[in-house]
């Protein structure tokens, strides 16, 4: 069974002892592939005394991980209290304890936002019987978590989720100078991308501007009909070709816009996975993107990116990369819903196509347009 010692019971530099003397850790992070590209610098801090990680996470999460210098293995897991998860069984979870407990992990790191809570992934670590168990939690968690960090967040301020996460690590002794955001990209992911580009007559190694309108989350997409005098204003101001990226589900969405506008665009949407949509990221001189998990991958792949920041929450702009965060100020900020409350969108539907359209011109010029050593 596992140590039902309490953070309070150890001093702690005995704790951070064992934290450092662990060989073998546990990550778990199991929101969106996003989620774990802001957390990627505090799995940098994880490894950096040796020990190998495992990545816990959702599909879409475990995506990054399956990209991540720092982690050795990927578990992808659709936990029962994710907002995600679906079909998910009790058989599930206690095969999940098994495989964990087969693993005999010194330790593991429970990653969270301020609004989660991490006594679900703690009780999965306590059954699994992890010695050493570290997360941030808002009520007392007794002997599920080895080291409780007390939840500060939202009365005490909030963090920049980087910072979050890298402070968590740092409260057992885990600190890095690699502070960037990192994601590994394929040559088959790149070969991926330079195919679809090439069908679409777009010259992966000229200038060109990707554009994302798709988010998980309906409150933190930019209005489809503003798209539209955005395409078209983008189109009079610059000759770079204009190409969109999403998912399958994402197609209607920018036929939608697409019809709607006089300038020609591409579409990748449906076309790329994972990998693919990364490396058209890295090869696109500029991403005009919603805060999602596009943006972050421009910020590990240092490609500029236009952020059309929902003000749901304020914790996600992109990270250490040249960009414009653009919003507009409304009484409801920092809603934290998946769906705008007022039906009004009015966070997003106050910026203007010219002001994106300005916000890239500005960018672009301030980059001299992003350098273009990629090796294809």
């Amino acid at each position: 069974m596992p140590s039902r010692t309490s953070s309070a019971e150890a001093p702690a530099p005995a704790r951070r002892r064992q934290w450092q003397a662990a060989r073998k850790l546990l990550a778990i992070r199991l929101d969106a592939s996003g989620d774990v590209l802001m957390c990627t610098p505090a799995l940098h801090a994880l490894v950096g005394g040796g020990a190998a990680l495992t990545l816990l996470s959702s599909p879409a999460g475990a995506l990054v991980g399956a990209r991540s210098h720092a982690v050795q293995a990927v578990m992808p897991y659709a936990a029962p209290w994710m907002k995600a998860a679906t079909g998910a069984t009790s058989s599930a979870h206690s095969a999940m304890v098994d495989t964990l407990r087969a693993q005999q992990f010194d330790g593991a790191v429970i990653f969270t936002t301020y609004s989660q809570s991490a006594l679900p992934g703690a009780m999965l670590c306590w059954e699994a019987g992890i010695p050493l168990r570290l997360a941030y939690c808002r009520e007392n968690p007794y002997a599920l978590l080895t080291d409780w960090i007390p939840e500060a967040e939202p009365d005490s301020g909030v963090r920049h989720e980087v910072v979050r996460q890298l402070d968590l690590v740092a409260k057992v002794g885990y600190t890095t100078k690699r502070l960037p955001l990192t994601l590994a990209i394929s040559g088959a992911d790149y070969a991926a991308a330079v195919l679809a580009l090439a069908t679409e007559d777009i010259d992966p190694k000229a200038d060109w501007l990707l554009l994302h309108p798709g988010a998980t989350a309906a409150s933190r997409r930019y209005p489809a009909w503003l798209w539209s005098e955005v395409v078209d204003l983008l189109g009079r101001r610059q000759t770079m070709p204009l190409v969109f990226s999403g998912s399958a589900e994402e197609a209607g969405l920018i036929a939608r816009i697409q019809e709607n506008c006089s300038t020609r665009t591409v579409s990748l949407a449906g076309k790329l996975d994972f990998g693919g949509m990364a490396a058209a990221v890295r090869m696109a001189t500029l991403l005009v993107s919603g805060n999602s998990a596009p943006a972050h991958v421009a910020a590990a792949c240092q490609t500029p990116v236009v952020d059309l920041y929902a003000l749901t929450n304020p914790q996600h702009t992109p990270w250490m990369v040249p960009c414009r965060v653009l919003s507009h100020p409304v009484p409801c900020q920092y809603c934290y819903r998946s769906i705008c409350p007022y039906a009004h969108h009015a966070c997003l539907a106050g910026i203007s196509p010219a002001q994106v359209v300005d916000a890239v011109s500005d960018l672009l010029l301030e980059c001299g347009h992003k350098a273009r050593a990629i090796n294809l």
